[in-house]
């Protein structure tokens, strides 16, 4: 008598429950490494560009305190975008069975949104903008404020409003799935990983779509000055 072969699914921590992940490994480093990594790169690029940007204050015109931060954030993003979002964008179909670092990392995060375990077609769409669009013109942006350059303030509304609609989009897909792709409520994967870590890229972004709406604008009362003066 012959044995029918069961396909079996591969046990795994993601949400919904029933999601079938047959190629899934799970993570060898434990979640502390993993944020310790990311954490202290963020926290080493955030210092490295702060003193920049302070040495900056005594070459060149000064950059102030807000400005200096805000240089620091687009660093951070151009880290984050370019080298992790763009590890996810080249390798999503291979990440639930690759131990790989970054692959750990992003099997960890999918803990709060499994999108990133399966391959959503939105995740992947949108992170592959982020990676490829947002990433380098994170970098730009940064070198614009250090060298003075005068489309600073339009790279930062740019770049600003695309990591914002990009997170609005993030959220309200997932919204109206039902937030299936998560344990709701939990205190980590929930509320940290999937609320708190993306609700930076809503806060921080519109702050610095107001702050270059500002200065956009000054600029161009300055410059209707001038033209009313010529005639």
């Amino acid at each position: 008598m012959g044995l029918e072969a069961k396909h079996l699914a591969v046990p795994h921590p993601y949400w919904p429950r029933n999601l079938e992940l047959q190629h899934y490994i799970p993570n060898d480093r434990p979640m502390w490494q993993i944020l310790t990594f990311l954490f202290s790169v963020s926290g080493l690029l955030l210092i490295v560009t702060w003193v920049i940007a302070r040495w900056q204050n005594r070459t060149a015109t000064p950059l102030g305190t807000w400005r200096s931060l805000a240089i620091c954030w687009f660093a951070i993003c151009g880290f984050i975008h370019g080298v992790i979002e763009g590890w996810f964008s080249l390798y999503h179909k291979e990440i639930a069975g690759d131990q790989s670092f970054l692959s750990q990392l992003w099997k960890e995060y999918a803990k709060g949104d499994s999108r990133y375990i399966i391959s959503d077609n939105f995740t992947v769409c949108v992170e592959t903008v982020t990676a490829f669009a947002w990433g380098p013109l994170c970098i730009w942006t940064v070198l614009a404020f250090l060298s003075d350059q005068p489309h600073r303030f339009v790279l930062q509304l740019i770049v600003s409003l695309g990591q914002l609609y990009g997170d609005v989009l993030y959220f309200s897909t997932e919204y109206r799935e039902g937030f299936s792709h998560s344990e709701l409520g939990h205190p980590i994967y929930f509320w940290f990983y999937f609320v708190f870590m993306n609700g930076l890229w809503v806060i921080i972004p519109s702050i610095l779509i107001l702050d270059a709406w500002k200065n956009l604008s000054t600029c161009q009362k300055i410059t209707d000055a001038g033209k009313f003066k010529k005639h």
